[in-house]
């Protein structure tokens, strides 16, 4: 059933009478529903994209659960594929009926954070040009992907024409998942030979699998409990397994290595079990590359951490956004380098977002990711 939902200021922001979207709209704690909003105006520097396939994330579900606190009355989403309905009057280089994704970061291209190389911190209006984690927008601080339409900001930095030869699903991915996960291994600085853990083989987990063979590393362990997203991370990449269900994952990738550890362990997860896990398996002098969405304290026990003289390092990525790097993955994705259609496990139309919600909450019926369409 579809309700209307207003979200505090919107109506004023929105003409009387405006045609109609159907929309996933945050309501409260344990409540996205669908409901309907007015199609949205663009602002001169803004493209309206009419989205064709979307998708749900685990934020999302952080979301839901009031874990991650978003206004009441939001559209959530942030992984989009679709056509140009309508371009701000300042927009060049782009065309109405033109294919396109954006990524779900989507810096100004003109902060401070944006010009140090820090565009996912996008901060333009902040005194100093950064704000935490300010280059995530859609279904954050603006409305999201999972609607019929999506307002894309700073188009001329955000939107990238899709290949003709790429099927929406083949390029779902990129907006989050794949940038996300390739920034694992990016930002562990994975080098040719090295040795990689991935701890937790979730849709971002598998990617983060992929990038490390993209970067170069000859050993991937992949750490998991569920056999599906095993056999998934081995098609991905992955050297050996870990069924964490059957054997403490720190022992046995400490015996795999013989005793060394590994280089880089990407723990994707955003728990403390596996952050701790992921650093107890690191060699001296390896790094620890965070991709997890933490929702409590993370703590560094002492002896992992070697009292702080172990040369370790921890890094965290938040997903790198903008049409270049859309440009780069989907060249990875049609270079055949990289194939994530196997992630899209089930499809729903927007009408049933609901029960894609439910599913996908729940990682019921072995479930990695949901393709969401019209």
């Amino acid at each position: 059933m579809t309700e209307t939902i207003e979200r505090s200021g919107f109506v004023e922001r929105t003409r009387p009478g405006r045609a109609k979207m159907k929309a996933a709209i945050f309501v409260e704690k344990n409540r996205i529903v669908l409901g309907e909003k007015p199609i949205p105006d663009v602002g001169p520097l803004d493209a309206l994209i009419r989205i064709t396939t979307t998708t749900i994330c685990g934020t999302d579900v952080h979301i839901l659960k009031g874990e991650y606190p978003v206004e009441k009355g939001l559209t959530i989403g942030h992984e989009p594929v679709g056509i140009i309905e309508k371009l701000g009057s300042a927009v060049e280089g782009f065309a109405e009926g033109q294919r396109v994704i954006a990524g779900a970061i989507t810096p100004s291209g003109y902060s401070n954070a944006c010009l140090c190389g820090c565009a996912s911190q996008d901060g333009p209006r902040m005194k100093h040009g950064f704000k935490p984690m300010g280059g995530w927008r859609f279904g954050n601080t603006i409305d999201g992907a999972q609607a019929e339409y999506l307002v894309v900001p700073d188009a001329m930095t955000n939107l990238a024409p899709v290949p003709e030869a790429l099927g929406d699903e083949q390029v779902l991915m990129c907006p989050d998942i794949m940038s996300t996960g390739f920034a694992g291994a990016e930002s562990g600085k994975v080098r040719i030979g090295d040795t990689v853990a991935v701890f937790a083989q979730g849709p971002i987990g598998l990617c983060a699998t992929a990038g490390a063979r993209l970067m170069g590393a000859t050993r991937i362990i992949a750490v998991d409990r569920v056999g599906e997203r095993l056999n998934v991370a081995r098609a991905m990449g992955a050297d050996e397994v870990v069924d964490f269900s059957k054997v403490d994952p720190v022992e046995e990738i400490l015996r795999l290595t013989d005793g060394r550890g590994v280089d880089v362990a990407i723990e994707a997860l955003g728990r403390q079990e596996t952050f701790e896990a992921a650093l107890r398996v690191l060699r001296p002098g390896g790094t620890l590359s965070s991709l997890g969405v933490y929702s409590t304290d993370i703590k560094i026990p002492l002896d992992a951490f070697a009292a702080g003289l172990g040369d370790n390092k921890i890094v965290t990525s938040l997903c790198p956004g903008g049409k270049e790097r859309m440009r780069r993955l989907m060249d990875v994705v049609a270079s055949g380098r990289v194939d994530a259609r196997a992630l899209v496990t089930h499809r729903f139309k927007l009408d049933d977002i609901e029960k894609a919600y439910d599913l996908f909450s729940h990682q019921r019926d072995g479930v990695l990711k949901v393709a969401i369409t019209p």
